[in-house]
């Protein structure tokens, strides 16, 4: 394990890799090559999907008349992929990432195939269901390959190149999805994509079952090279899985779920199910995520939340964006959308920058000041809703504050890492996952009840469309709380690491 104080105090950093060749090697040298396309390419085609979905999702819920519970094609795969996480999580840190990997992809591509087919709208939410179960398996199975095939001073590129594949599908892809869907039917979104997952398995899971497959034997204590190399496989025989956990991922799904269909009704009724999922939810988060997450403690806990804080209040402001340029500034959909299209390159930037070497030392500063850069792009999107102010001020801003998402969310997987036992890096990848997540949609869910109240009409998943005129007041209710909980987040990247023990 990799220690957890200030670089300088403390334990002594491991020493420079012992061979030339060694230290040369890149995620992209002969010995990496296949991994780190393999897995680059899975992500990309998540990727593609996610930013495509949306795009497709109107039209199919209209041919299958089901217009009405929408929503819940989205909130099906929100619930279902929390449990994945944790269960992969358990499977990964058990028995070895590959397993989870290779079931969450078969999930992924059997859930597009289900939806893609369906007949029913019913039928369409379960594939997303099934879909969102093989999501959450990928993305923590994903993390722990990391952790154990690439060295630490590798973590930080691949990690930078995860955010860099989705630069081309937040661009391409509801692009892509649109001219498909008017010349091939919205289905072939879905059909299209696991025919090409073939390719990326092909060449990236001979690579994890050599280098990452079976469990990890726990180590009592720091090895003075684990810094300079992945931890290796031991034969110790698999612990079971914990079903303590297992009981809390059902729990933290269905509060989830719970909690986003009391959210879609502003009624009285709604508030049994809120209640409900919050009984639910409370209990499993305290269980499921680090101890002392949600009290800021220093070292891992804070990284946790740091996620979610960043996650959340980004996601949350951004959803409403397109649609104050549509309602408030008469923009068509698809000016509205590219808008935010910078932002792909310059969160790839800021991935880039928090990858390079020479700017190790000072991660943490950096993570401050993507955060506050996050702060200062949604505090300036109201702005935009008095007429002199020009739109394009919405692009510039939004890309420093995907600058700063850069900087903070691959900076974030990358500590974890670092902070995390090798035998616990499938949890506390979940852990991280789940509070990127569940933050995203508490968060959501505040901001869409916050908009509703003060007459923002009828939001649906994307925020693109509305019943009525929005009042500009129901914006800035919602950009600044969630610039507010961003400046939150900055303080939060003060407690990263523990506090140096002198004497």
């Amino acid at each position: 394990m990799v220690d957890s104080e200030p670089r300088g105090a403390g334990v002594t950093q491991s020493p420079a890799p012992t061979s030339v060749a060694d230290g040369e090697e890149s995620v992209l040298s002969r010995s990496y090559r296949g991994l780190s396309i393999g897995i680059v390419s899975v992500v990309l085609l998540i990727a593609f999907e996610a930013m495509a979905v949306g795009t497709a999702m109107p039209v199919a819920a209209r041919e299958l008349d089901g217009i009405s519970v929408y929503g819940f094609a989205f909130s099906a795969y929100f619930t279902t992929s929390l449990f994945g996480m944790v269960l992969s999580g358990q499977w990964a840190d058990r028995r070895g990432p590959l397993g989870p990997l290779t079931a969450g992809i078969g999930a992924f591509a059997a859930g597009l195939v289900l939806s893609g087919t369906a007949g029913a709208m019913w039928l369409f939410v379960l594939g997303r269901a099934v879909q969102g179960l093989g999501g959450g398996l990928v993305i923590v199975a994903l993390y722990v390959v990391v952790g154990r095939a690439y060295p630490e001073r590798l973590r930080p590129s691949i990690m930078a190149a995860f955010a860099a594949s989705w630069v081309i599908p937040s661009v391409v892809g509801p692009l892509a999805s649109g001219a498909v869907t008017e010349q091939l039917g919205w289905r072939w979104v879905f059909l299209g994509i696991p025919a090409l997952v073939v390719l990326p398995l092909a060449l990236a899971l001979p690579q994890i079952r050599r280098r990452a497959s079976g469990p990890v034997t726990p180590s009592p204590s720091p090895s003075p090279s684990s810094s300079s190399s992945p931890p290796s496989s031991g034969s110790a025989p698999a612990p079971s899985f914990d079903r303590r956990r297992i009981r809390l991922a059902f729990g933290i799904s269905l509060g989830a779920g719970l909690l986003q269909y009391a959210a879609q009704d502003l009624s009285w009724w709604s508030l049994v199910p809120a209640a409900a999922g919050a009984g639910l939810l409370v209990p499993a988060v305290s269980g499921l995520l680090p101890k002392g997450t949600y009290r800021a403690v220093r070292g891992l806990p804070s990284v946790v939340l740091l996620r979610g804080v960043a996650a959340g209040s980004f996601v949350a402001a951004e959803s409403f964006v397109p649609l104050m340029l549509v309602t408030q500034r008469g923009l068509s959909p698809t000016l509205a959308g590219f808008s935010l299209a910078a932002g792909g390159g310059t969160w790839a930037l800021g991935s880039w920058v928090q990858a390079r070497a020479r700017v190790e030392p000072y991660r943490e500063r950096l993570m401050t000041v993507g955060m506050v850069l996050v702060a200062m792009a949604i505090t300036t999107l109201p702005g935009v809703l008095v007429d002199s102010v020009p739109v394009w001020i919405v692009a510039v801003a939004w890309a420093f504050g995907c600058f700063g998402m850069g900087l903070v969310i691959s900076s974030t997987s990358v500590l974890l890492l670092e902070l995390s036992a090798p035998e616990e890096a499938g949890t506390n990848s979940a852990a991280l996952q789940i509070s990127d997540g569940l933050t995203n949609a508490l968060l959501l869910a505040a901001g869409g009840a916050a908009f509703a109240a003060l007459g923002g009409g009828a939001v649906g998943h994307t925020a693109t469309t509305t019943d009525a005129a929005s009042h500009p007041a129901a914006f800035v209710a919602v950009f600044l709380p969630m610039a507010g909980v961003a400046l939150v987040g900055a303080w939060v990247t003060t407690r990263l690491r523990k506090a140096v023990v002198i004497g």
